[in-house]
């Protein structure tokens, strides 16, 4: 069976993108299962570039297949803020609570049509040969003015998704998993996945 490092240390992040690669045959490790411990800089101004230096660093350090993602929520009304930031918008070190609670403050006077946002990710791909390739996806919605629901993580709770009335962490995992930027930027490999477990 081959095997397959998820180049993130991000324990929701990684429980979303085993539960997509559940029925590929492969043995799915983490950056956390793997115990590495260096934090790889985020230098970059857009997702694609910061995926692109977690894949590349990981691939090399691994040789293995690497899949890398980088995604943030983009809010309209604050210029598209939190963006290529979002994990550490509360300031370092990384804080969920204190991120929500910052784009809460934020957003306090906005009205509710002004509200919308979206979750973009970006995937990389970076096979043994060292080819790459980089996927899109995005989820619309509106940011609520309080926080509703237990389960996922980040900005979950506060992003609503009008196409089934629940915020993100009003979802179960499987409900999430339909209709994710994660999932939609996951659905444009997965074919790709496919061939490179078969090669």
């Amino acid at each position: 069976m081959k095997k397959m490092v998820l180049a993130t240390k991000n324990a929701g992040k990684v429980h979303e993108l085993k539960a997509l690669l559940k029925d590929h045959d492969v043995e799915v490790l983490s950056l956390l299962d793997l115990h590495y411990e260096p934090e790889i800089e985020e230098t970059g101004t857009t997702f694609e570039e910061n995926a692109l230096i977690k894949a590349r660093a990981i691939a090399k350090e691994y040789g293995l297949l690497t899949i890398a993602d980088d995604s943030g929520l983009e809010i309209d009304a604050l210029d598209g803020r939190p963006g290529v930031y979002s994990a550490i918008y509360g300031g370092e070190p990384k804080d969920d609570i204190a991120n929500l609670n910052k784009v809460l403050s934020e957003m306090k006077n906005v009205p509710e049509s002004k509200r919308t946002a979206r979750f973009r990710c970006t995937l990389v791909i970076i096979d043994e040969a060292g080819q790459e390739q980089l996927v899109h996806g995005k989820c619309e919605g509106f940011i609520l003015d309080e926080a509703r629901g237990s389960n996922g993580h980040g900005y979950d709770p506060i992003f609503y998704v009008p196409a089934v009335n629940q915020t993100m962490a009003e979802m179960t995992s499987d409900e999430k998993n339909t209709l994710s930027h994660r999932k939609k930027a996951f659905d444009q490999l997965e074919q790709r996945i496919e061939r490179l477990l078969k090669s």
